[in-house]
């Protein structure tokens, strides 16, 4: 079994972070895509979305995007449960995830590869070329200090994002906060609920072992 990755980049981060929480090691394989690696034709015959990260099992079978890597693992590995345990935690931290994912890394992705000059034509993932955007940088700007408006608010009566246990919704979420400081975005002042579990979550081991 072997693992795509890039650790620098939020979506690998997500993920080594919950294998980490799992305690589950994996062989790595560095994919550098500074140098464009994913598009290599023996990278793309495993992995047509042409991204990281991704999973090889032993019997050749390849899965990308980190839903499918994590409910793997989670399946494989039942113990320590991060995508809830029962049917109302599942429902909940499928719900806080992917809210996470829509309005906070792909928010902060729409400025970060509309504006940074790397990705003058490879402003979307994938195996397809397409140019940057102006208004799509300006939207994307304009909903992160609603990404960190409404998840205050949610962490103002909830412990994790998810609810009373810690989850995937919450690596997400912490991983968007990480990943806006790349567009010089930061937890405001006033989000004070969103800035206290911040500090919490970070201090976790696999957050640590994982920057």
């Amino acid at each position: 079994m072997k693992l795509y990755d890039y650790p620098q980049a939020p979506n690998p981060r997500r993920v080594n972070i919950f294998l980490a929480e799992k305690g589950i090691e994996v062989e790595r394989v560095t994919i550098d895509l500074m140098q464009r690696e994913q598009l290599n034709p023996e990278y793309q015959r495993k992995n047509p979305a042409c991204d990281v990260p991704m999973l090889e099992l032993d019997d050749g079978t390849c899965i990308s995007q980190i839903r499918g890597i994590v409910h793997y693992f989670e399946a494989a590995h039942p113990e320590i449960p991060l995508l809830g345990s029962s049917p109302r935690e599942k429902g909940l931290v499928e719900m806080w995830e992917h809210l996470a994912f829509m309005n906070g890394l792909l928010a902060i992705a729409e400025v970060f590869r509309n504006t940074a000059k790397g990705f003058a034509d490879r402003a979307v993932v994938g195996p397809h070329n397409y140019p940057q955007s102006a208004e799509l940088a300006e939207r994307g700007a304009r909903r992160v200090p609603n990404f960190f408006k409404d998840f205050d608010k949610r962490l103002a009566d909830n412990e994790y994002v998810a609810g009373d246990f810690y989850s995937m919704a919450d690596i997400t979420t912490l991983v968007s906060c990480d990943f806006a400081k790349w567009i010089k975005a930061e937890i405001p002042e006033e989000c004070g609920n969103l800035r206290a579990w911040y500090d919490r979550v970070s201090e976790r081991p696999a957050v640590k072992a994982n920057p």
